[in-house]
């Protein structure tokens, strides 16, 4: 399981992000396609690894709403 940012960016296309995976980012037009795609870039991403015999990051990933 992994947490995922989901945010739009100014073309209006909806990112995807896995910030315990560095660098795992995609994108859709809707957030369901985002979704979908980055779930598709973590499995591409761990699978790499595994065949590098490299470490898998734990999820270590915590969001915090800041008011200004």
């Amino acid at each position: 399981m992994r947490q995922v940012l989901l945010y739009r960016d100014e073309d209006g296309y909806w990112i995807a992000e896995c910030p315990s995976l560095n660098g795992c980012i995609s994108q859709g037009e809707t957030k369901e396609i985002a979704l979908i795609n980055i779930k598709e870039a973590i499995d591409g991403y761990i699978k790499a690894l595994e065949e590098d015999n490299l470490p898998i990051p734990e999820e270590n990933f915590e969001a915090l709403l800041v008011v200004i």
